[in-house]
């Protein structure tokens, strides 16, 4: 059977296992017997994501602490496969949601990061942000909220009536509004002018831009671990500014690893990250109302403020390689999943 992101054999990762004399195996049928105390996680990863997330350092650390990555065999009936105590996957296609909504339903043992139906409210960016808008965060040392935005769904001829009827101001953010893994569905666009708007191609959203200081903030959630990084973003722009500039421009994806800001010399009110209890409840809403454990949030503060904030993004499972220290914070976020569950059992 052939998947979406179908995972593929990597030699350098096989390279790497041999040297922690850890091999991958396809559970079930010659599965080595593993001691009760160990934690067994199947994976169903696209390469690319196996890559980037199952590096030598989080596989070292996981072994001493008896996590064991198991590959999952896509050619084979999942239910066949394990005993696994997590499966961590993202992998995309309606075949794939089928069959771990059904192998949910069938282990509920099983922890599945995460549930396919709240990973499937983030492929839209309109939805995506719903919950966001829904929320009341008082009392938390800032006020966090969405830019307007404005979905078009079809007819590009429009969109200037459509801009000026709900009243958007320029500059605006372009994104598609599907998001599905694809390099394509990470494009980002700003609109100068009216005139070039018909000029896009939808479904998409269209956000305001709000001045942010050139910096966006990068809040990554595993449960309930929170772990904030800098990332350089858009510069500020000016009305002065505006008035030169005409037409619809292609922006690099602005919050890769690359562009990181976290020892850039910034001014403190550009710099210094959200109020922690701000990032807590908002952290804390979202899982509970997205269903989520695994995701982060992109946000960004109004320039010339202190504790207005806006999120302008949600990810799952993002790239989690790129994070300080992930390899601790995920193997302690999956050890606590056993130690909940042993937790929760009845005791006879």
């Amino acid at each position: 059977m052939k998947l979406n992101g179908e995972i593929e054999e990597d030699e350098e990762e096989e390279k790497m296992a041999k040297s922690l004399n850890l091999q991958t195996y396809s559970t079930g049928i010659g599965f080595p017997q593993l001691q009760s105390q160990n934690l067994v996680v199947g994976y169903a990863l696209t390469s690319k994501k196996k890559k980037s997330f199952l590096q030598p350092k989080l596989i070292r650390l996981a072994w001493n602490k008896g996590i064991f990555f198991v590959a999952i065999d896509l050619n084979r009936p999942l239910s066949d496969q394990g005993p696994f105590d997590v499966v961590l996957h993202k992998l995309s296609g309606k075949d794939w949601c089928n069959i771990i909504e059904d192998y949910r339903q069938k282990h509920p043992e099983v922890t599945v990061l995460d549930p396919p139906d709240a990973i499937e409210h983030l492929h839209n960016r309109q939805s995506m942000l719903q919950d966001v808008t829904d929320l009341n965060l008082s009392d938390c040392h800032g006020k966090v909220g969405v830019p307007r935005q404005l979905v078009i769904s079809k007819d590009p001829s429009s969109i200037p009536h459509e801009v000026n009827k709900a009243g958007l101001q320029l500059p605006l953010v372009v994104k598609p509004l599907i998001v599905d893994g694809s390099a394509k569905s990470h494009e980002l666009f700003l609109a100068y002018d009216q005139f070039s708007l018909a000029e896009l191609e939808p479904p998409l959203v269209l956000q305001e831009f709000v001045n942010h200081g050139g910096i966006l903030f990068k809040v990554y959630i595993v449960g309930e671990i929170i772990k904030v990084v800098r990332r350089f973003s858009l510069p500020n722009f000016s009305k002065h500014e505006l008035e030169k500039v005409a037409g619809v421009f292609c922006f690099p994806r602005v919050s890769s690893a690359s562009a990181s800001a976290d020892d850039a010399d910034l001014e403190p009110s550009v710099a210094e990250h959200p109020p922690q209890l701000l990032l807590e409840k908002l952290a804390r809403e979202l899982r509970h109302r997205l269903g989520l454990r695994l995701f982060n949030i992109d946000i960004i503060r109004e320039h010339g403020t202190r504790d207005v904030f806006y999120v302008i993004d949600i990810n799952y499972f993002p790239g989690y390689g790129k994070m300080p220290d992930y390899e601790h914070i995920f193997t302690d976020f999956l050890l606590s999943i056993v130690q909940s569950k042993h937790k929760k059992r009845p005791t006879a």
